[in-house]
């Protein structure tokens, strides 16, 4: 029997786990059994995920007693759209799901995200687990009951709140991943330290190479810190009305980036994310709330990993400043027609603005085109 760590996201009556260690995946139906309604599950996953780890999932909720049915949907950001939200909520009342069902959600951050928006709306909401398989999933998106899929106007633009029953990350998963997926991942643990936790970026600068090298134990600290703190700030603000939207620091700008990509594997969204906290980190360092060097150690880090903090490597595309400007202001945060930025004071400072001067907005993206 595996050991775990335990973290709970404090929510009420809609307070739930997070589980996080090793050959969770091979005990999912013991874990999961107490928290269904009825015995049977629905398991969506995609292609690549359903290669590596379906049968896996299904052999552990034989051995608890659970059915299941799978549905299989293709991997990659394409999926995540009206399309196949519509595929699989026909899918799911085809095979007579029922209020008292559950949706297995087994992938990442594309499947947790549509699966969890299935699950919020058909029915009028049913339950649903997350087993993320992926870093960024692990430590983001499976965490918080953020669902949405994404629109020809931007990313997430449709969506729901809706809080997963329980979160079992397996961290034997991450060996799996192809090294690009998981420094994709690695960029959303680096934005809990540059939000509000220093210590836990400068553990990271020492201890990130060995992450990227398969360090289990290392890995294991990283999702635990990271889910830790996305629970504690999700606990506080649910729905986004105050501190929550400090997770998005990065995202204001690589959200725009991945727009102006066409949401491809041109650049995944963790990629976006480093380039965009390091843009943050530039526009404060610009407006002179932080210092050169935190913004300089910011650069330096995501490079040392491997993770770009420019544009430079992304062939193709006719940047524009104007345009991304244009993709920003169709972002969530806008209120009152005025962008809402993620800015900081130093290392783990980080504080919400609509005061950006838009010369200042123009010069940062303007270098970052450039570059």
């Amino acid at each position: 029997m595996s050991t775990h760590d335990i973290i709970r996201v404090e929510l009420d009556a809609r307070s739930y786990e997070i589980l996080a260690g090793d050959a969770l995946l091979s005990e999912a139906g013991r874990h999961i059994a107490p928290v269904l309604k009825q015995n049977h599950v629905f398991i969506v996953t995609d292609e690549n995920v359903a290669a590596l780890h379906l049968e896996t999932v299904q052999r552990s909720l034989d051995d608890a007693g659970i059915s299941y049915e799978s549905l299989v949907l293709p991997a990659g950001d394409q999926t995540k759209g009206f399309a196949y939200l519509q595929k699989l909520i026909g899918e799911l009342l085809s095979r007579r799901v029922e209020r008292d069902s559950t949706v297995i959600a087994l992938g990442g951050g594309v499947i947790g995200d549509l699966a969890g928006f299935a699950a919020a709306i058909t029915l009028r909401g049913i339950d649903y687990v997350q087993i993320p398989t992926t870093l960024l999933a692990q430590v983001d998106s499976s965490v918080g009951g953020k669902t949405a899929i994404n629109t020809e106007h931007g990313k997430n633009l449709v969506g729901m709140f809706h809080q997963p029953r329980l979160v079992l990350a397996d961290i034997g998963v991450l060996d799996t991943l192809p090294q690009r997926e998981f420094l994709a991942g690695y960029a959303e643990v680096v934005k809990y330290g540059l939000i509000n936790d220093s210590a836990f970026f400068t553990w990271l600068e020492g201890h990130g190479a060995a992450l990227r090298e398969g360090d289990r134990a290392g890995r294991r600290k990283a999702v635990v810190k990271s889910c830790q703190a996305k629970a504690d700030i999700v606990a506080a603000d649910e729905r986004e009305t105050g501190q929550r939207a400090l997770l998005n620091l990065g995202h204001t700008f690589g959200h725009a980036l991945e727009a102006e990509t066409g949401y491809s594997d041109m650049l995944l969204h963790g990629e976006g994310v480093a380039i965009g906290a390091a843009m943050a980190f530039d526009l404060s360092a610009r407006m002179g709330l932080c210092s050169t060097e935190d913004a300089a150690r910011v650069h330096r880090h995501f490079a040392a990993m491997g993770l770009s903090t420019g544009l430079d490597h992304l062939q193709g595309v006719a940047w524009q400043a104007e345009d991304l400007m244009a993709h920003m202001g169709r972002d969530k945060k806008v209120r009152g027609g005025r962008m809402t930025f993620v800015l900081v004071k130093g290392i783990g400072q980080a504080f919400l603005s609509q005061d950006v001067a838009p010369e200042d907005l123009v010069a940062i993206l303007e270098d970052s085109v450039s570059s």
